[in-house]
């Protein structure tokens, strides 16, 4: 392979040249600007706190994802049970079936952020690997066999009845095709999106790069909709309606204090997602984006357009529960609270020795 062809098929210039894949903090450059003049004209940097009063901290600080999720409607989630970080592997298999829980099913950290540490656990042995592995309370939750996995951004003014979905990003897993003779690392190889998770499976999953599919023989690498690992995001924004708004009115209606953010969903399909038949697996607050930004191929002016957009609306609900009697929170309240958050963010990273 010449130089500039070994240059072409690297990583770095498939993050260069698909702005999709570049880091977020360069991404969000121009928001963190942005940002600050609406923190000028909120007076604290801290106004999306107030974004959504029955979430803590809006839903952008080191949320708990169980405690958003009890206050959803029952029928609409997954069953899910928090369980704590010291958890064994005989109690946590004696949890599961007092909780009529089987494989497989999905296991993350209940604080957590952009897929970290979520993962679909198929045994016993993935689950041991799982636990000794873990250092943060842990969510057990059902794993919901439905074809179509969505994400859907809704908000609402306090002072409004109705609300407006502003995005839909249905979510392609990670598969890669077999040809009968080449092994899933040379498979991920040729597919650029693929390629640039052969390092994550060389840490995590060695075994399974060696396997050769049959021809024609689809290999899901990724079961989890996660766009850092790998998952396409497409957008549907074409499956908003006014009736499926009318359906997440009802929805947030019932959810105390929400007023933005993205529901992450299961369904069987689009029709069911109209009747209001759907699973969410996640609720995401203020620190949650419009999905559909993300489209391949998608112009990086369109995805600022969006995102300003949002943080816009952001703004002037986080304003409008203020002079409700919300509060902001306070300056240095808010740093307690980002240094919490940073030291969390170290100790869930610790290397567990099981000898300790």
């Amino acid at each position: 392979m010449d130089p500039i062809q070994k240059i072409k098929t690297s990583n770095f210039w498939i993050r260069l040249t698909h702005w999709e894949f570049w880091p977020f903090e360069v991404v969000y450059i121009p928001i963190f600007i942005y940002w600050l003049w609406l923190s000028l004209r909120a007076r604290s940097f801290f106004f999306f706190t107030a974004s959504n009063p029955g979430i803590t901290y809006g839903g952008m600080l080191g949320e708990s994802k169980y405690e958003i999720l009890m206050g959803l409607p029952v029928t609409l989630i997954p069953k899910t049970v928090i369980t704590d970080k010291h958890i064994t592997l005989l109690a946590a298999l004696d949890m599961m079936k007092q909780q009529n829980l089987s494989f497989p099913i999905i296991l993350k950290p209940d604080i957590g952020e952009r897929g970290w540490k979520v993962e679909k656990i198929a045994n016993e042995i993935e689950l041991e690997a799982y636990l000794n592995s873990n250092n943060v309370d842990i969510l057990f939750q059902e794993y919901i066999d439905l074809p179509l996995e969505l994400g859907v951004f809704y908000y609402r003014f306090p002072d409004k009845k109705t609300g407006r979905i502003t995005s839909i990003v249905k979510k392609k897993m990670l598969e890669i095709s077999g040809n009968g003779y080449s092994t899933i690392k040379e498979l991920m190889h040729s597919f650029p999106r693929a390629k640039l998770q052969i390092a994550t499976f060389e840490k995590d999953q060695p075994e399974v790069l060696a396997n050769v599919p049959a021809r024609g023989e689809k290999i899901e690498l990724m079961p989890i909709g996660n766009h850092c690992r790998g998952t396409t995001f497409l957008n549907a924004n074409h499956f908003i309606t006014k009736e499926l708004t009318t359906v997440f009115d009802a929805i947030s209606d019932k959810i105390d204090g929400f007023y933005f953010g993205r529901f992450d969903i299961r369904c069987e399909s689009i029709e069911a997602l109209y009747d209001g038949k759907m699973k969410i697996m996640e609720l995401n607050g203020a620190g949650s984006e419009p999905g559909h930004i993300y489209h391949p191929g998608a112009r990086l002016i369109d995805a600022y357009k969006s995102l300003f957009s949002h943080w816009k609306a952001l703004f002037l609900i986080s304003r409008m529960n203020n002079k409700r009697g919300i509060p902001y929170l306070s300056f240095f309240e808010g740093l307690r609270v980002i240094q919490k958050l940073r030291d969390y963010n170290k100790y869930k990273n610790k290397t567990i020795n099981l000898n300790e």
